[in-house]
């Protein structure tokens, strides 16, 4: 079976668990800012928590947070429960990402930060973006934050400028579905020091060190992470996700069970084990990006235009964390490439408007058809680093 993503993990990273790694978290966060052309980079123990704090170190809380309506829900649900109120805007089918025609409108006196996420590797017209939010300030009289949400996108430019380069900060996570990963974890990036020192103070201020046993249980999912995607124990990793319950809380708790709430951790500071693995692979990160570009071109040559199949766009400065196709029937196409070993993924299959805990909230314009479109008709063709040319070839075949 190939599976539908796969962590690119080596020798280093497994080393790194067994070292002492004291103050890794400062020297990732100092590598990891240089690496993306930022000023300073501050570490969180998720993504979601990042977020969160930001809005809470800069004082935005009951006001308006515009953002994608097709996002991963941990976005809106850092929002909400930092006290602010998410604002959905549509998105366009060309590259998934926000309809910046319709952002204007969706600015109002109560909007105080847009998160303008670049998904699935493509990046969004992030000048474009700064001229709305400058023109808005000026309309309003008061500061917008600009929040670039870089989870998918590591690396990937817009007009050659690193997206998460400009603006107000930069997000990122770092799970092990991520195009890199620190086992867990997120980071933000900054161009202003000040900010980046305000921030950090009030992580330092209101997160806490994690308990004894955090380390050696972060090692043990690392070490699980290997045997899991081994591929003569693949199968079996899949049977349990799909037909148990052991695996929901990694893979669906906190972000797919209908609540909007974070893991019990979510107040951990980042772990020394955690950066040191990031660390080993930010030193893979220009071969990471590299190869997901020759796997998207490959695929954008190879594959065959089915009926009622809509392929990705090769773009300038994508970077490909997911390879997503729109299909007529996605759980037949899922179902037909199994039967040939190859697992599919369907991220993102949701509008986030559309979730239990967001059914008061109207998306912009009340239309986010868009949105729901690609949530229902959207599979993901795996292409990560590893990926031998018998196995490509395995996936162009049964397409």
């Amino acid at each position: 079976m190939i599976s539908r993503f796969k962590p690119q993990l080596g020798v280093q990273e497994f080393l790194a668990l067994f070292r002492r790694n004291t103050g890794a978290v400062k020297k990732f966060e100092q590598a990891f800012a240089k690496e993306f052309d930022a000023v300073d980079a501050v570490a969180f123990p998720y993504g979601r928590s990042a977020l969160w704090a930001f809005l809470n170190a800069v004082g935005v809380k009951n006001y308006e947070v515009v953002m994608p309506a097709y996002t991963c829900s941990v976005v809106a649900h850092a929002v909400s429960l930092s006290g602010n109120k998410p604002r959905f805007v549509d998105i366009q089918l060309s590259d998934y990402n926000m309809n910046l025609d319709l952002l204007p409108t969706a600015i109002n006196e109560n909007t105080r930060a847009i998160v303008a996420t670049h998904l699935f590797g493509y990046p969004s017209d992030i000048n474009r973006v700064e001229a709305i939010v400058a023109e808005a300030e000026a309309q309003y009289g008061h500061k917008i934050w600009l929040i670039q949400d870089c989870a998918h996108s590591f690396g990937a430019t817009w007009q050659g400028q690193l997206v998460g380069s400009s603006g107000d900060v930069g997000l990122y996570a770092l799970n092990i579905s991520k195009t890199m990963t620190a086992i867990f974890g997120g980071i933000l990036t900054f161009q202003d020091q000040k900010l980046a020192n305000k921030v950090r103070e009030w992580r330092d201020q209101h997160f806490c060190k994690p308990g004894i046993f955090k380390p050696w249980l972060r090692r043990l999912y690392l070490l699980a992470v290997y045997f899991a995607f081994n591929k003569y124990i693949y199968s079996l990793t899949k049977w349990l996700q799909h037909k148990t319950p052991l695996l929901d809380k990694l893979t669906k708790f906190y972000h797919l069970d209908g609540t909007i709430h974070f893991p019990p951790d979510y107040l951990d500071k980042m772990l020394d084990i955690e950066a040191a693995v990031g660390l080993e692979q930010l030193k893979k990160y220009p071969m990471i990006i590299n190869q997901r570009r020759k796997i998207a071109t490959r695929y954008d040559q190879c594959l065959p235009r089915k009926d009622g199949w809509i392929f990705p766009p090769i773009i300038k400065g994508a970077t490909y964390s997911h390879y997503v196709v729109r299909v007529p029937n996605r759980q037949a196409c899922i179902m037909h490439m199994a039967k040939n070993s190859v697992e599919l993924g369907e991220l993102i299959q949701y509008s986030v408007p559309n979730l239990p805990g967001y059914s008061n909230i109207v998306c912009d314009q009340d239309d986010c058809s868009r949105s729901d479109m690609a949530s229902g008709t959207t599979v993901n063709i795996p292409i990560y680093p590893g990926f031998s040319q018998k196995k490509l070839q395995e996936a162009i075949d049964a397409i």
